[in-house]
């Protein structure tokens, strides 16, 4: 298995930036999917989750509104659109697979992207 998170940055506040996670080694289209992030010093934070058809999809509440999950099971490709960026949205982020809503129960995760917000 292998998740390979790109598209992190540093951007300003109100900026927008798009994650991908390019997936391998599985069968992608038969997985749930999450995005989870984790700032310098805190513990891992769920951001969203997608189920294994894209039909539906849950926000942790810091994302609501401003982030949309979504996948290319033909690409086998995960991303995050993240818009109406804030400070505290600063983390590294990660794809992970084993459940749309449960960190704990998260079977791989890539090395991450990380992505900066400031002022």
């Amino acid at each position: 298995v292998q998740l390979v998170e790109s598209g992190g940055g540093l951007v300003e506040t109100g900026q927008s930036l798009r994650l991908s996670c390019v997936a391998s080694g599985f069968a992608f289209s038969d997985h749930d999917m999450m995005w989870v992030r984790q700032a310098t010093g805190k513990e891992l934070e769920y951001v969203s989750g997608i189920n294994y058809d894209g039909a539906d999809t849950l926000y942790g509440e810091p994302v609501q509104g401003r982030f949309t999950v979504s996948r290319d099971n033909d690409k086998s490709t995960l991303y995050l659109q993240m818009n109406l960026l804030k400070i505290e949205d600063t983390a590294k982020y990660f794809c992970a697979m084993g459940s749309m809503r449960r960190v704990d129960r998260i079977s791989y995760r890539g090395q991450g992207t990380q992505v900066t917000v400031i002022t």
